[in-house]
């Protein structure tokens, strides 16, 4: 059966068992040298990154789930193509997995509500703070303010304030 690494709204369980009945989550992975985006179109993708992690979930599908993701993912239409990618696995060990890379240009807005399951799906699978600040970063500031659970529970960051004269401080 394919593998397939989910970074977006595949994330989140329950939606990702409407898609597909017979996907069964394997665990979290993380995808190395991409970036998590939003594409102009409004929905996430990945693009390369020699510094960047993309963390995500790893589902086993059948055949038949993955001719309902493609067509979920409008494959034929051109907004995403699959292409397969090695991923690390958080239970140890690599993996090659599809990953479905939207066409669109980076530098989109996120739809109403994209995000906040995102993020929501992060926070279940354990996602790292930093990672999760990351997300955040992407997410409009009034769906940061729905999502405040999210926001609420990550610690400030351990930053040191950076002084621009002697008289800032």
């Amino acid at each position: 059966m394919p593998l397939h690494f989910a970074y977006g709204s595949n994330m989140d369980s329950a939606a990702m068992k409407l898609r597909c009945p017979g996907a069964k989550a394997l665990g979290a992975a993380r995808l190395m040298r991409h970036r998590f985006i939003i594409m102009q179109e409004g929905f996430a993708s990945v693009i390369r990154d020699p510094q960047g992690v993309v963390h995500g979930l790893l589902w086993d599908l059948t055949l038949a789930d993955l001719r309902r993701l493609d067509a979920y993912e409008e494959v034929a239409r051109g907004l995403y193509a699959k292409a397969e990618q090695p991923v690390l696995k958080a239970s140890g060990g690599s993996s090659r997995a599809l990953v479905y890379m939207g066409r669109g240009a980076p530098g989109g807005s996120p739809q109403a509500g994209y995000m906040a399951g995102v993020l929501r799906a992060a926070r279940e699978w354990g996602f790292s703070e930093a990672y999760m600040r990351e997300l955040m970063r992407l997410t409009p500031h009034g769906e940061q303010q729905a999502s405040g659970d999210v926001a609420a529970s990550l610690p400030a960051p351990k930053v040191r304030p950076r002084f621009a004269s002697p008289f800032d401080r």
